[in-house]
């Protein structure tokens, strides 16, 4: 295969919703190029992009899979994404990583909710995008409304480039007002006859050729001004007017293909090859210090791992782009994350699970390489003395969690291991264990997208697991000061165990010491602090304690393990089992026993005496309450708004924006459960939303009543 250099590649994310033909748009290309022999297809199972097992499956894509073409001596990359928003993660990393997307419509849908989600993703990071309305000969095909509901989507920049003479069952031509020929194929489809323009379509096509005129002078000052003088434009000089259109994200081109039928598509790819931009014309991708880095292919050399996969056979498979440099066959890299060693020993261009191996890659390709040891996704190697390092994919925080258990417990330290790799592959699929629920909690983007992962667990691995709904992260906090003492007793035979505690308890306030007498049912208790600790908890917030023993009443060998008692307490709170915070503890008094008093008496009776102290403070539950926004459609806003109320939200803002509502509001983690099935049930699935932790707040009390009878029912069955 031929070594194609930088100004040769153009890098290209095939995207588009659920069933626009993504998947048999790319076999057409593949089979064009000469890289498969045979069009394969969905039904078949059989196709380059979705070769999975759970792809085969479903009849969906759930990965993103990298193919390439050659064509017009230039080398297109590309990679095919889901088109469900459960996997937006494939999105978002292949357009980190390509120059252009090329969306397709389906002819029968206009713009859909996938369409509006994925097109939010390719604006917010400026990516140059190129409409390709497909399925033409499908029954309920309807070009004219497709376009319309594009530009009544995205304005005056979508620019047609062609136009179907015939959409429909018996669709096999169309007009082409950027050459200004008509195409038409025979059955079979592939090479097209191309021809002069019918007379009863010249006006029209006339009209949108100088509509394409204008829109590609419009980005040019050259090309304006000659445009004025001579009122056309040659169509090399429409080709450069529309690059940077491209580039400047101003101009929204717009195709007609049938992929089933191979029609259209040879043209579409000459439009990407001439005129789609190649990678030096973008902006040049920055690294963690800041410094842009040119796509170079006499730099110093450095890859970034995209994406990993795990294949039969094979193992981890990871595919990269190569940022500056050339990569050669045999180089030995420098981990730059891992601060590991690596050696290239075989270089790939891939089309699917399809390989061709090469000698070497040069700046802004992208391929594949097996076999390398400690490298895993999101990792830069270099070559020489550069350090350098990328981090520019984003992935969207979380949406939906399950907490996940094997059904046979034999299978737990299996499964972590497994969840851990499919977490390479998809880093939008993520798991912790969570000491404090004492469950292991899986993140994803939606239900769709946890029970996929499912599916494969339990078909792929052949284990067999679980979901149920998480606990919740509560705190416990007190809102008064509260005294109380234990004695702990304990004798049978031999030594025995002796310790008692008196403690007070008291809120820790930012500022506010500790009092010199404290005063419970009449009586004083006067303070005389020998020593002073504060901790600041892992999981938010602090504790103090204060050593106010006078005249040995506990020896001071015993106070760390008094100390040790109050951390328990901490840890596992008296209400509900949760994290306790923000609690001054006071140990002011206390007995022991020459021979029985030991650090476990103390630690013990100093439980006992907390846990009664606790409870007798004005006890409060505090829950995780998290930042949402939501953008909706104006037409669903009053639905998504009743459904936060009953959710117990707060609603802290609205603003409009292109027929979308950007709403914002404080949603307590407990009411966010089955959130993302409940937007997309509400709004047809055209609406989105993203989350963030936000802090913590005091639960009401017909809520903190509820939780303390489950958690004493649940107390009592597991004693």
């Amino acid at each position: 295969m031929k070594n194609y250099q930088t100004d040769q590649i153009k890098n290209i994310s095939l995207v588009g919703s659920s069933g626009s033909g993504k998947t048999t748009l790319a076999e057409a290309m593949l089979y064009e190029s000469g890289i498969i022999k045979r069009r394969g297809t969905i039904e078949g199972q059989n196709t380059v992009s979705d070769y999975f097992p759970v792809e085969k499956e479903y009849g969906y894509s759930v990965f993103s899979t990298v193919f390439h073409v050659e064509w017009l001596e230039k080398k297109l990359n590309f990679i095919d994404c889901p088109g469900a928003d459960d996997f937006v993660g494939g999105l978002i990393t292949s357009l980190s990583v390509t120059d252009t997307a090329l969306m397709l419509i389906n002819a029968q849908q206009g713009v859909e909710v996938g369409t509006q989600n994925q097109y939010r993703q390719i604006e917010r990071m400026k990516k140059p995008c190129i409409f390709v309305i497909n399925q033409l000969d499908s029954e309920k095909a309807d070009f004219d409304l497709s376009l319309q509901s594009l530009k009544e989507n995205y304005g005056g920049k979508v620019i047609p480039i062609q136009f179907p003479i015939n959409a429909g069952p018996n669709f096999n031509a169309l007009i082409d007002v950027l050459l200004m020929k008509q195409y038409k194929w025979k059955p079979e489809g592939g090479v097209p006859e191309i021809s002069e323009i019918p007379a009863e379509y010249k006006d029209k096509a006339a009209e949108m050729h100088n509509a394409l005129i204008e829109a590609a002078a419009e980005h040019d000052e050259g090309l304006m001004d000659k445009y004025f003088e001579s009122g056309s434009l040659t169509e090399d000089e429409m080709r450069m007017g529309i690059r940077k259109g491209l580039v400047s994200q101003d101009i929204l081109p717009v195709f007609c293909v049938c992929a089933g039928k191979d029609m259209g598509v040879r043209r579409l790819m000459e439009f990407l090859g001439n005129v789609v931009p190649f990678v030096d014309d973008m902006p040049k991708p920055i690294n963690t210090e800041g410094a842009e880095i040119a796509p170079d292919a006499k730099a110093e050399t450095s890859i970034y791992i995209f994406k990993t996969s795990v294949e039969p056979h094979i193992g981890d498979v990871n595919y990269f782009k190569v940022m500056s440099g050339t990569l050669k066959k045999g180089d030995d890299l420098f981990n730059a994350t891992r601060n590991t060693k690596e050696r290239i020993s075989q270089i790939y261009c891939v089309a699917g699970q399809n390989r061709i191996e090469v000698e070497q890659l040069s700046a802004g390709d992208i391929g594949a390489t097996v076999k390398l040891k400690n490298t895993r996704t999101a990792n830069t190697l270099n070559a020489g003395a550069s350090e350098q390092q990328f981090d520019f994919v984003k992935y969207p925080d979380w949406k939906y969690r399950r907490a996940v258990k094997a059904v046979n417990q034999a299978d737990d330290a299996k499964l972590g291991e497994i969840l851990n790799r499919m977490h390479e592959e998809d880093p939008t699929w993520r798991v912790e264990y969570s000491k404090e629920l004492k469950q292991t909690i899986l993140y994803g983007m939606g239900e769709f997208h946890l029970r996929t992962l499912k599916w494969r667990v339990e078909n792929n691995d052949k284990i067999a697991i679980e979901y149920s709904e998480p606990k919740i992260p509560y705190r416990e906090t007190i809102t008064k000061a509260a005294r109380a003492d234990y004695r702990h007793k304990k004798q049978s035979g031999g030594a025995g165990q002796f310790g008692e505690v008196h403690l007070i308890v008291e809120p820790l306030v930012e500022g506010v010491p500790a009092k010199d007498v404290y005063k419970f049912n009449g009586q004083e208790f006067k303070i005389s602090v020998r020593d002073k600790q504060e901790y600041t908890l892992e999981w938010g917030g602090k504790v103090e304690f204060i050593n106010s023993i006078v005249g040995g009443a506990i020896d001071a060998r015993f106070i760390p393990a008094v100390l040790k008692g109050v951390m328990d307490c901490m840890e596992q709170g008296p209400l509900t089992g949760s994290y306790a915070r923000d609690v001054r503890v006071i140990v002011y008094d206390g007995k022991m026993h020459p021979v029985d008093s030991n650090e476990i008496s103390f630690r013990l009776a100093t439980r006992h005496a907390f846990s009664e102290a606790f409870r007798n403070a004005g006890p409060k539950i505090m829950e995780p309450i998290y930042d949402v926004k939501v953008v909706v459609p104006s037409s669903r806003m009053g639905d998504v708004m009743a459904d936060l109320q009953t959710r117990r939200a707060i609603i802290m803002g609205m603003e409009s924006e292109k027929g979308m509502e950007n709403l914002s509001a404080r949603v307590p983690l407990k009411e966010m459960g089955n959130y993302s099935t409940s937007l997309s049930s509400a709004t047809g699935g055209r609406a989105s939303f993203s989350m963030a932790m936000s802090g913590y707040e005091l639960v009401p009390m017909d809520v903190q009543e509820v939780l303390l009878k489950e958690y004493a029912a649940t107390h009592k069955e597991e004693e």
